[in-house]
């Protein structure tokens, strides 16, 4: 019992106040009045104070603070749903841009091919039309 005695006289003085946060507030003044408690329960937050620490933890026989957690993990399961759902989507419009540039490379390339055959097809034409001047001598 001394020892705890001793551990638990220095801990308040520190002047926990200084941060801004509400959360850090609450942490830091939580110990302090586990530490004006005289009851047993308190050597065994003392020991494990990450074990008790949290809002959400398992121990918890409140019922609103059980549909407050099972809603939370819910709307955890449904994020990490909604955030692989993005991710298929933006590869999914990806793979649809490469494939209109892929598309439009092809459709370019072939009026490239056809703008070719169309001026030999010009230029055979124009040989086609000397031929047979013989025949209206």
């Amino acid at each position: 019992m001394p020892l705890f005695g001793s551990k638990r006289s220095p801990s308040p003085p520190p002047a926990a106040p200084a941060k801004t946060s509400m959360f850090s507030r609450r942490r830091s003044l939580s110990p302090a009045r586990h530490s004006t408690s005289t009851s047993t329960s308190h050597t065994t937050h003392a020991s494990s104070p990450k074990h008790s620490s949290g809002l959400f933890s398992r121990g918890s026989s409140d019922p609103s603070i059980a549909a407050a957690t099972h809603s939370l993990q819910q709307a955890e399961i449904a994020e990490r749903d909604a955030d692989r759902a993005l991710f298929v989507a933006k590869n999914a419009v990806r793979e649809a841009r490469e494939h209109v540039h892929r598309l439009e490379k092809e459709a370019a390339e072939e009026a490239r091919l056809a703008k070719i055959k169309q001026g030999e097809a010009k230029a055979l034409g124009k040989k086609g039309k000397l031929l047979g001047r013989h025949d209206h001598i």
